[in-house]
């Protein structure tokens, strides 16, 4: 029997080779890894329905706007979770295609929710006006094709030679599979840049956002620097050959733990928040300055027996209520002309209206 072959102490003996990492009680990193991964599908899916139920009662229209970018996120973050217990496995051709097409693919999904919704605050900023969170989960959708389509063409390329296609040992490919990676680390830098703008932003509530965005942006950039160093040159400079799965998968769930911590679940806390809305504020604003106008009017000194007309639209009118507590005597000391009021119709006994005398 091959020695490869022979289930490490922990596996059972009629478990697949290729699964041996998932039970190696000897390589503990494999048991580690799938634990917390596994953690974190199960968190991603709970705070996926948490999120969806809360739909109805969201009171602020702006952040109900970039709920689709917000639920689009979790579930690349759930995808994530799922591709690290791939690096677990053992390697084949199929395996090692699936996971250097996917790992792209994942993130550039995250970082572009991540990038529109940082668009989506410097355009709120800008304009005072909530844009349509559609376009933007539209332009998100765009981003994260354009990926699809550079990894499908580093596939193809990889397995051709002089126009034959050939079955390349893609499990050892190191610096193609990271170059395949530019456009996915160019979208990462450009969400911290656009997150920094609305660090400033003219609503308070909204720089939270701008600061989960920010964060995350800036320890997944960390942990990205930290994994290519060591796919590339770690196994040269520690003297071993078999930590390039090792590495991968730390990054992903540690990547993946960020994305729920730092961004999706402040995220959720924030939509239930209650946050003033703009067209409330603005409507608000306008009907405190006409009150405003109608009690200076009516604090002038105007003998009019209808000054206490003035300003009827306005909830609280402190000179009306001056008015009725001082009473009809004080009124006129103070030289304001009681109202005219109209004797009253009394009908005489032959049925017609009495004569003035």
């Amino acid at each position: 029997m091959n020695s490869s072959s022979i289930p490490p102490f922990g596996c059972p003996s009629s478990i697949d080779p290729r699964y041996f990492t998932l039970c190696d009680l000897k390589a503990v990193w494999g048991i580690v890894v799938e634990a917390v991964a596994g953690a974190g599908i199960l968190t991603s899916f709970l705070l996926l329905v948490i999120m969806v139920a809360s739909l109805p009662f969201i009171t602020d229209k702006r952040r109900k706007s970039v709920l689709a970018l917000q639920v689009s996120f979790i579930i690349f973050s759930l995808g994530v979770f799922g591709l690290s217990l791939a690096f677990i496995v053992g390697e084949d051709s199929t395996t090692c295609i699936a996971r250097r097409f996917v790992f792209g693919v994942m993130f550039a999904g995250c970082f572009a929710c991540l990038l529109m919704h940082g668009l989506w605050l410097v355009l709120l900023d800008h304009h005072k006006t909530p844009p349509k969170g559609c376009l933007f989960w539209l332009g998100g959708l765009g981003i994260w094709l354009v990926e699809i389509i550079i990894n499908t063409e580093w596939i193809i390329i990889i397995q051709m030679d002089n126009g034959v296609m050939f079955k390349p040992d893609i499990c050892n490919i190191k610096n193609d599979f990271t170059m395949a990676l530019i456009y996915v680390m160019i979208l990462l830098v450009a969400v911290v840049l656009l997150a920094v703008p609305s660090m400033i932003h003219t609503h308070k509530s909204f720089r939270q956002d701008a600061l989960y965005i920010l964060v995350t942006g800036i320890l997944s950039i960390c942990i990205w620097m930290v994994w290519i160093v060591m796919y590339i040159h770690g196994n040269k400079m520690s003297g071993h050959s078999n930590w390039d799965n090792a590495t991968l998968a730390i990054a992903l769930v540690s990547n993946g733990w960020v994305f729920l911590i730092m961004y999706t679940i402040p995220e959720l806390c924030a939509l239930n928040q209650v946050t003033e809305n703009m067209d409330e504020v603005s409507l608000e604003s306008q009907n405190s300055t006409r009150c405003g106008v109608y009690e200076n009017i009516t604090d002038m000194n105007v003998e009019s027996p209808y000054n206490g007309y003035v300003g009827r639209s306005c909830l609280y009118q402190p000179t009306e209520l001056a008015l009725i507590s001082k009473g009809p005597g004080n009124i006129s000391q103070e030289g304001v002309l009681p109202r005219a009021t109209a004797p009253p119709l009394v009908p005489s006994s032959r049925g017609s209206l009495p004569r003035e005398g």
